[in-house]
């Protein structure tokens, strides 16, 4: 079982009601919304540098895999992130469920709903949408780069809210 204590980077905004435990590292301007559950019970979870959790997500972990979220991810309301690895630059998609040890290749979307079943492999910039989940087109360029962009509003969303509502303890 990986060491139980959180580690959330002090520019982090946790959400009021959010619930962060187990071995869950937070990165730097990441930020967890309302309602998220993030349970790093036995297996570690990441959420990496400006990524955000969007209300209602649960991310959990399973023995054989953690739950790894890249750089710059936007994670969608009410979305499941289950023992995957989710690259850099993606959105998931409002209410979609990607499941355990499937990987998500960079700057690609996982639809609203869609769900990505056990073990499926993702290209990069790939669109994914429908149930089972299947990739549909290879994104434009411009399309990729609106995932960073969405991040990147949530990162300024997130530091007025940091602002609202202090860490607990913090300065």
């Amino acid at each position: 079982m990986p060491e139980c204590i959180p580690s959330i980077h002090d520019t982090a905004f946790i959400a009021p009601g959010a619930v962060v435990l187990g071995a869950v590292t937070v990165g730097e301007n990441a930020s967890v919304w309302y309602g998220c559950v993030m349970r790093g019970d036995i297996n570690r979870i990441a959420l990496g540098p400006s990524s955000n959790l969007q209300d209602g997500c649960i991310v959990h972990v399973s023995d054989a895999y953690a739950a790894i979220i890249g750089e710059r991810v936007s994670v969608g309301h009410r979305a499941v992130i289950h023992a995957c690895d989710v690259g850099d630059e993606v959105l998931v998609g409002m209410g979609a469920i990607i499941m355990d040890g499937a990987v998500i290749g960079p700057r690609s979307i996982i639809g609203a709903g869609a769900i990505v079943t056990k073990g499926t492999q993702v290209p990069e910039g790939s669109l994914v949408l429908g149930s089972p989940g299947r990739v549909v087109r290879t994104l434009t360029h411009a399309e990729q780069q609106d995932n960073a962009r969405l991040a990147a509003k949530y990162v300024e969303v997130s530091r007025r809210f940091r602002e609202m509502y202090p860490a607990p303890g913090g300065s």
